[in-house]
């Protein structure tokens, strides 16, 4: 296996602005969240690893929601079964090496000081968890206040009120304390805004350094987001972990070097990144798109690109990510990059795409057998679509191909 250089900070950082799409109109809210518990925690003295593990939880706090009708949820003070998004994220959290010490704060960031104070939790936790709970919480009530003001300040009373209303109660009294003190400065609400934000987690990504990391640690940081993406519809279930298998499988036999295989496999789970931003209904649609709504389908390859491309080091995946609807006849989008601009590697993630979408359920149509599978991509090959040196190894491996694009990790 190889090893990965990398800042993880800024593959979660990267990665996280995926969940921002999830709901459109709350751009940033895991950043700002992450934001104003930081600062929260540094008025408490909070420090190091303590520090950067809040902050990393704050970004990563929604990371069990895939679904836009989810999230329009996430903007009421409270409602029923709101921690079933709690327990989705700390599940995948618990998966992943590198990010499992998040867990229990994931888990508890919408359980009431009341509750969470009795639990059989270190104390670190506990704090860590209402902490996130109450910055989600002010962000969400910030939010509201915005809907008739066009200043930020304008509702900040409002918000305050309603917080202290719940110390003692939903938030730990002492975490209440160092909110009301760090928010009496105009600057700490003027931060919140988009533009200050981004940098404000731009200097915390400046604090990690690049280190070696083996390809299983950070797949399973790029696993996470796989599975929230193929969680929006179930017609999408492992949809990417299909893609991502016959992709590195085709890539096995081209010979191709091991390191670019793997990024063949990180690349087909991130290539549908940006369909989070997609509305549930166009995905789950038993019907024709219509022409607006199959234009907002298309913008997802850009969108997966955009949020990979600051990812120093998997600068090839993004662009494979990104081609993975590029026609070797430059019909694709969203570039209409043609033959010698597609990769090899772009070539064959396009093929293991339609392969593995034909191969699974769709709300307009069965899944369809491996020789009507084939059919179609020879269909594809001859109008100058795809690329006929790949798909003429489907067809040799057909039973192979079909077996490993409906595998799953």
């Amino acid at each position: 296996m190889s090893i990965f250089n990398i800042n993880l900070h800024q593959v979660v950082y990267s990665l996280s602005d995926a969940l921002d799409l999830v709901g459109v109109t709350h751009i940033h809210h895991g950043k700002r969240v992450a934001y104003m518990a930081a600062e929260c925690g540094k008025q408490l003295g909070w420090q190091g690893q303590r520090l950067d593990d809040l902050f990393q939880a704050g970004i990563l706090h929604d990371c069990g929601v895939s679904k836009t009708i989810i999230h329009s949820r996430l903007a009421q003070l409270q409602w029923e079964d709101e921690k079933d998004h709690c327990d989705v994220g700390a599940t995948l959290l618990k998966n992943c090496s590198l990010l499992s010490g998040l867990t229990d704060v994931v888990k508890h960031h919408h359980t009431h000081w009341s509750d969470l104070k009795d639990l059989d939790l270190p104390l670190e936790v506990k704090l860590s968890a209402n902490c996130i709970y109450l910055a989600d919480r002010v962000d969400i009530l910030t939010l509201s206040s915005l809907k008739d003001q066009s200043n930020i300040l304008l509702g900040r009373e409002e918000t305050l009120k309603t917080i202290l209303g719940k110390r003692g109660d939903w938030f730990c009294p002492e975490l209440v304390d160092a909110f009301l003190e760090i928010s009496r400065s105009e600057a700490f609400w003027f931060c919140l805004e988009s533009e200050h934000i981004n940098g404000y987690t731009a200097t915390w990504m400046s604090h990690e350094k690049f280190r070696d990391v083996s390809f299983s640690e950070l797949r399973s940081i790029i696993h996470i987001f796989s599975i929230i993406v193929d969680a929006k519809s179930t017609f999408t279930c492992e949809h990417s972990d299909g893609v991502a298998n016959l992709s590195r499988f085709i890539g096995e036999f081209f010979r191709l070097s091991e390191r670019s295989c793997e990024m063949l496999e990180f690349a087909g789970l991130l290539h549908d990144l940006g369909k989070l931003r997609v509305p549930d209904e166009l995905l789950d649609k038993p019907g024709e798109l219509t022409p607006e709504e199959y234009a907002m389908v298309q913008r997802h390859s850009f969108d997966t690109f955009n949020i990979l491309k600051t990812i120093q080091g998997l600068e090839e995946v993004a662009l494979w990510a990104a081609q993975h609807h590029e026609r070797v006849d430059g019909s694709g989008y969203p570039y209409h990059t043609g033959r010698t601009g597609i990769s090899i590697e772009a070539r064959i993630i396009a093929v293991a795409d339609v392969f593995q979408a034909l191969a699974q359920k769709r709300p307009y149509r069965d899944p369809l057998t491996p020789e009507q599978i084939l059919k179609i991509l020879k269909n594809q090959v001859d109008s100058g679509k795809l690329d006929s040196v790949v798909v003429d190894f489907v067809e040799a491996h057909l039973q192979q191909c079909w077996t490993v694009a409906l595998s799953c990790s």
